[in-house]
């Protein structure tokens, strides 16, 4: 499997500012120390090699967007966050050059921030376009056309031209869609949300965010344990710090680093993507919680398999 992501954050997109531009150019010329580079690809070297990620780079504004690759040969898509716009109009391209146009989502739940993607979703109006809508909730195709009424946007649902269904999905079985072996489980978030397992050919990926975890409800914990279990990757909601999702959010339906890596290690996953990152933070706060996060699993792994901790960032692909 390969897994692309193309929307990271939560709550709602965010942008930088003409002034968090100007602050990434200045650290970097400080940084450059008045070093003068032949052309573009010196420059791009010195910015990959010599930077710091949240220097040279962003993790982007895009709330949640993951593509999975694997299976048959259709599209398969974890929520409809604003990053759905982007990856609608890479589809197209490969669309352009054969690929078939098969979507199959896997939504993890409807609130607005991973669904505003959808009404610029560009096959959502290609009459050649098929559309899979699977979810945990039996109300998915009410809260989608419920997004497009004339009072909150200018095109109804009704005007779209895919073929589109909406299909129920229940805990506690094993589906075989679109060539991935598929088990949801069920996540304590308003309205509830549902985490995603993916099994292909031996490899197997977790999609779990808007998750909050209860350290008073250890019954819960146990079926996150069993459902990570020995997966190659988990895509896990880290939205806040330990502190605040404990305190002043708690019962807002997120976690936090410290309990994906606690329960990643228990599941013995080799890797863990910290994801749906805070829309109030700023580069450089999610590089910071990265670098608390790869120190706590350093210093808490006693004689167990290193846990790999990646950032999650808008564009990057990890194999599976």
């Amino acid at each position: 499997m390969q897994v692309r992501f193309w929307g990271t954050r939560g709550s709602l997109p965010v942008a930088k500012t003409a002034s968090d531009i100007r602050d990434k150019v200045a650290r970097a010329l400080v940084a450059g120390s008045g070093r003068r580079f032949v052309d573009r690809d010196a420059a791009q070297l010195f910015i990959r090699e010599e930077l710091d990620f949240a220097t040279g780079a962003t993790y982007g504004g895009a709330t949640s967007c993951v593509e999975i690759e694997g299976g048959d040969a259709s599209f398969k898509i974890c929520d409809m966050g604003s990053g759905l716009r982007e990856f609608g109009l890479s589809a197209a391209k490969r669309c352009a050059s054969g690929h078939p146009r098969n979507y199959v989502f896997f939504q993890s739940h409807f609130h607005w921030d991973h669904i505003m993607g959808f009404p610029f979703f560009v096959a959502a109006f290609d009459p050649a376009a098929t559309i899979t809508i699977y979810s945990g909730h039996s109300d998915a195709e009410a809260a989608l056309r419920r997004q497009q009424d004339e009072i909150s946007f200018p095109v109804p649902f009704d005007w779209l031209r895919a073929q589109i269904n909406f299909i129920t999905l229940e805990t506690g079985r094993r589906y075989e869609i679109a060539g991935l072996g598929v088990e949801l489980i069920r996540q304590y978030h308003s309205h509830d949300s549902f985490g995603f397992r993916f099994d292909d050919r031996g490899k197997t990926a977790v999609y779990s965010t808007d998750s909050e975890h209860k350290i008073d409800d250890m019954v819960a914990e146990a079926q996150f344990e069993t459902f990570f279990r020995d997966a190659d990757l988990v895509i896990s909601d880290t939205m806040y710090s330990l502190a605040d999702s404990v305190t002043m959010k708690a019962d807002w339906g997120h976690s936090s680093n410290i309990v994906a890596v606690d329960l990643c290690r228990l599941a013995a996953v080799k890797r863990l993507a910290l994801f749906h990152h805070e829309p109030t933070y700023s580069d450089e706060d999610i590089e910071r919680m990265h670098k608390e996060t790869t120190r706590y699993e350093e210093l808490t792994r006693g004689d167990r398999a290193a846990l790999d901790v990646v950032c999650s960032y808008d564009g990057l692909e990890l194999d599976v």
